[in-house]
């Protein structure tokens, strides 16, 4: 599932491409994944122009010229691809959307969405929304409080959307390696020392991931050679039976609540 760097990276390069571009046609192929008529949702877009793409946690926000939203979640499995339909990859496509020559393919939406909402309908939507690790009014102290309290794995509690936005299984995993963490430790055993260690390693991670295009395997254009960047710097996840980079150990790979977890049982701690 797309975490906060791939939606990031997504972010980025939609606003290079299609803001103030007007929408010249839509073409809505599963009637699910949207939340009005299809009638009424390419007739309300056609003309319109994305004013800035804004991301909150795991969703984008495009903002629309005359203020309402559309608001996109991806969930599992779902992508997106900018370009002409010679270029797109061989997927189905839920929603498309026109910008002149160029189109944005929604794929993947079979779980995921994009709602045409009012502003009201969209703060609704994100209400429940945790803070993000990456925000300016993020720091090591709010963090420390923020888990005060929290009892439970620290997985789970990296994962829960209403504690931080944005994280998966995939950055889960990742940030429990590089704080040398287990991800099945105790939140409320964990040491002051442990909790900065770990404030400072999901920094990193998301950080670093954001930068240089998460894990997506699909380009999101022709010639785009940043998106799925991080794909081969992951230490842990899915890289069961593999050597630890750190300190030679094997990765394994396990269940905790119903996710899997990929972890270094050589270097990773409960506190």
């Amino acid at each position: 599932m797309p975490e906060f760097p791939e939606m990031e990276n997504y972010r980025r390069l939609l606003s290079k491409h299609i803001v103030n571009v007007p929408v010249t046609g839509v073409t809505v192929n599963r009637e699910q994944s949207i939340n009005v008529e299809p009638e009424l949702f390419e007739k309300s877009l056609t003309g319109a122009r994305v004013v800035f793409v804004e991301r909150r946690g795991k969703h984008l926000v495009f903002h629309l010229h005359d203020g309402r939203r559309l608001l996109l979640h991806l969930m599992l499995g779902g992508l997106l691809f900018f370009g002409t339909e010679e270029e797109r990859p061989s997927r189905s496509t839920q929603v498309e959307i026109a910008f002149g020559d160029r189109i944005l393919y929604f794929m993947g939406l079979r779980l995921g969405y994009l709602h045409l909402l009012s502003v009201k309908e969209t703060q609704a939507a994100l209400a429940k929304l945790g803070p993000e690790l990456l925000d300016k009014r993020m720091n090591e102290k709010r963090f420390a409080e923020l888990l005060k309290g929290r009892r439970g794995a620290l997985k789970s509690v990296l994962v829960n959307q209403q504690v931080f936005a944005g994280i998966g299984n995939c950055y889960a995993d990742e940030i429990a390696f590089e704080a040398a963490l287990l991800p099945a430790a105790p939140v409320q055993g964990l040491t002051p020392e442990s909790i900065s260690r770990l404030y400072g390693a999901a920094c990193k991670v998301l950080s670093e991931a954001s930068d240089i295009g998460g894990y997506m395997e699909i380009p999101f254009m022709t010639g785009d050679t940043m998106t799925g960047g991080y794909n081969d710097s992951c230490k842990v996840y899915d890289r069961e039976g593999e050597s630890c980079k750190r300190c030679g150990g094997t990765i394994v790979k396990s269940e905790l609540s119903s996710r899997k977890v990929f972890y270094c049982p050589e270097c990773q701690h409960e506190r």
